[in-house]
């Protein structure tokens, strides 16, 4: 159980020091010497894991823009910084990749950065998938521009964040060419096109509407001279519903987001790290998984106590377990060892019953038949050594599958424990209030209020 004597940001800051402790330090070496290919294979995750921890200890909001061509994307971020800092025209992609700038709000606080990115309809959707992934990777909130109905291209996009667990506040641009435009018409168009999916995005306060760039407007000016004449006048941008949306957000859950987002960095780090050290050390874990399923069956077989069988596979496992975790160089105590066991054993659960059952019968039978060869039974001793051999291949087998079940649960579960990357996330998510936009990340259904 996760303490709670620590604010979430307390925790996932304390997460994130043992995560970078453990990989940054010569303990996860164990008895192993040190590595230097392996080390490089995994520095770029180290460095994320460390910008991981410096984004918590600097906090900089950092919020992404994304939208298809034309949606006004730059001419948004342009009316919320209240200079022209990011290009605009006419032509199609103007932006043709990320770039950024910091806004200091009126309060003068948080630091925020705004990172304008490229139409998502002007790259393949391979690009475009990367790109989210990389631009989401950075941000701690996404803004989503539409200007009208919503593409098939938009609804990928948005399903693309949200599987990164990104909050997203939807922005329709350009309100002012869409007068009857509703939001409950948003919404129901949201809801239709997540119903095959299952995967519903927005309440109806996630969606604001704005004008960064109004239309000019032909208008009636009456001179002194009593002269009527009429003029283009561009009105003022409707910025202000998407500026305090943002920093209401920000004041209730500014350092919830950073932490999260700081977490999900370090997730990403810790999985990539893990991934790559079992490939490296396949054939080592593959020798490693193959001794101590000898090691077993040996001991299995030469046993003449039939729950004493039971007893040694039990210890023998979990042993090969802390050895697959030191060689791998992940964080895992004799605690842990014992909490993975328990994962594996109901993930293989019917393996286990046919492990205890045979343990049983083949146990039985070879521990009969050396009590009868105590009495000189010639047969005695040829049943014993058949059993025994019996119950050492079985013994053996469903050890390696234990082994090759416990690299998958070590290469995943890097991040569990109490002050896990994992724990904290969902944990963030949990205690955050129902109607909260962090708390909608992960709710299975989202209802209009």
């Amino acid at each position: 159980m996760t303490p709670h004597t620590h604010s979430l940001s307390q925790l996932a800051k304390i997460a994130l020091e043992k995560s970078l402790s453990w990989y940054t330090g010569k303990p996860r070496y164990w008895n192993y010497p040190l590595n230097p290919q392996l080390e490089a294979i995994v520095q770029e995750d180290l460095k994320l894991l460390q910008a991981a921890y410096d984004r918590i200890q600097q906090p900089l909001v950092r919020i992404a823009v994304f939208g298809l061509v034309n949606r006004g994307k730059s001419s948004l971020l342009n009316a919320l910084v209240g200079e022209n800092l990011f290009t605009t025209g006419p032509t199609n992609g103007i932006t043709r990749w990320p770039t950024s700038v910091t806004w200091t709000p009126p309060s003068g606080k948080p630091k925020i950065e705004l990172i304008d990115t490229p139409g998502l309809d002007e790259i393949d959707g391979e690009t475009r998938a990367i790109l989210a992934r990389q631009i989401s990777q950075q941000a701690d909130l996404i803004l989503f521009v539409i200007a009208g109905d919503i593409t098939r291209t938009e609804y990928l996009t948005l399903c693309q964040l949200r599987e990164a667990l990104k909050p997203i506040i939807l922005v329709f641009n350009k309100v002012d060419l869409f007068p009857k435009v509703d939001v409950d018409l948003i919404y129901k168009k949201l809801q239709q096109l997540s119903d095959a999916t299952q995967k519903p995005f927005f309440t109806p306060q996630d969606i604001v509407f704005v004008s960064a760039q109004p239309k000019p407007l032909l208008v009636r000016v009456q001179l002194p001279n009593g002269e009527i004449k009429e003029d283009w006048e561009t009105p003022p941008p409707l910025i202000k519903p998407l500026q305090d949306k943002i920093l209401s957000l920000l004041q209730r859950e500014g350092k919830t987001l950073l932490a999260l987002n700081a977490l999900q960095m370090a997730k990403q780090a810790l999985a990539n790290i893990a991934h790559k050290t079992v490939v490296f050390k396949k054939e080592e874990a593959e020798e490693l998984i193959w001794r101590y399923a000898r090691y077993k069956a040996l001991i299995v077989a030469i046993n003449p106590i039939m729950f004493l069988d039971l007893v040694v596979g039990l210890f023998s496992d979990l042993f090969m377990i802390r050895a697959l975790a030191k060689l791998y160089g992940l964080p895992i105590t004799s605690h842990e060892a014992g909490l993975l066991w328990n994962a594996i054993l109901k993930g293989l659960a019917s393996l286990f019953v046919t492990d205890f059952i045979s343990s049983l019968v083949l146990g039985w039978k070879k521990t009969t038949a050396a009590i009868s060869s105590l009495w000189e039974n010639p047969s005695a001793f040829t049943t014993y050594v058949s059993a025994a051999a019996a119950q050492a291949i079985v013994a053996g087998y469903n050890s390696y599958l234990v082994g090759k079940a416990a690299q998958v649960y070590l290469e995943n579960g890097c991040t569990w424990g109490d002050y896990g990357v994992d724990t904290i996330i969902a944990e963030i998510i949990a205690q955050s209030p129902p109607q909260s936009i962090i708390a909608r990340l992960c709710s299975p259904s989202i209802k209009a209020s």
